[in-house]
């Protein structure tokens, strides 16, 4: 099935009662108990799940080709579900480049909880002596906030995989219009679906999807409902239809970006562009190889001062 096809189809749930073709918002906290005590609607109360998270959950899990997904109330709240789902004492190695709001909550708040170190996932040597044995994470973001770097998903799965290590990568840059990490060997993938999936500057959330039900998902699931920080059903409305536009959105996004790329790159007053689908970005091949699209991100330095990049923003 294209992917144009899920994103419209995969989160309509045909409302039961009047037959619309697009679900309603079911702002209900609580629902019907029948007499033997058991919820004849699959539904308890709207922290545990609601009908607009499911459709919202089921859509995200089918772009990404994963067995399930949670949906939570930003992509941060969907990062530390991870850390909080971990044995205290467990070890993670995190990119030296990555989205600082993350990085920011790992050092702020887990730092004493979990061990972690933040290296060149790229260099597989470097990635190997960080290796220990209470190691249970190596998480990876392709391409990077903000630096844009490009990690070989196949090559960090591969070395984990012999020490029966997990690997997670925010996909939040690519989304899975232009990358589908699970298929590459990732066992989560994380989204701020704040981002491209709500695209319009006006909606909050975040998701986590798994390639299979593991017992380290059921307590991620279980972080999720016990924690609480999970999108409202309007919210959970809203972002499932703005899905519907998110190939064509990111289509229109990688179009501007490679023309912008391409025009900076050869300004006089800039220094470096930083984009996956320039042929100099240094990690251009392996892009090829795992990125269907480049994706609509880049950066760019500029030559001089402070001052004169000041003047260019």
């Amino acid at each position: 099935m294209k992917i144009e096809t899920i994103a419209i189809h995969a989160g309509n749930h045909t409302d039961e009662t009047t037959k619309a073709v697009v679900q309603p918002i079911v702002m209900s906290t609580t629902f019907v108990r029948g007499e033997d005590g058991e919820y004849p609607g699959g539904y308890t109360y709207s922290r545990s799940s609601n009908p607009n998270r499911t459709s919202l959950e089921h859509v995200i899990a089918q772009l990404e080709g994963g067995a399930d997904a949670a949906a939570f109330s930003s992509g941060n709240a969907a990062g530390m579900a991870i850390f909080q789902s971990l044995q205290p004492g467990t070890h993670i190695i995190f990119p030296d480049d990555m989205y600082h709001g993350l990085r920011n909550q790992l050092i702020t708040l887990f730092t004493g909880i979990l061990e972690f170190d933040f290296i060149d996932v790229n260099d597989s040597a470097v990635l190997r002596q960080h290796i220990k044995s209470n190691t249970g994470v190596i998480w990876i973001e392709t391409p990077s906030n903000p630096l844009l770097k490009i990690t070989d998903i196949k090559q960090v799965v591969s070395i984990a995989k012999q020490h029966n290590i997990k690997v997670v990568c925010d996909n939040t840059f690519a989304t899975p219009v232009c990358q589908q990490p699970l298929s590459l060997g990732a066992d989560i993938v994380m989204h701020s679906n704040t981002k491209y999936f709500g695209g319009h500057s006006d909606l909050m959330g975040g998701s986590l999807i798994t390639a299979e039900k593991t017992e380290q998902w059921l307590k991620i699931r279980q972080v999720q409902e016990m924690g609480g920080a999970i999108p409202s059903p309007a919210d959970c409305y809203y972002m499932v239809r703005s899905i519907k536009t998110l190939p064509y959105r990111v289509r229109g996004h990688v179009s501007n970006a490679t023309q912008l790329a391409t025009y900076l790159e050869q300004h006089p007053k800039v220094e470096k562009v930083m984009y996956p689908g320039l042929p100099s970005h240094p990690q251009h091949t392996i892009a090829k190889a795992q990125m269907q699209l480049f994706g609509g991100m880049l950066s760019f330095l500029v030559k001089g001062s402070e001052e004169d990049t000041r003047t260019v923003v």
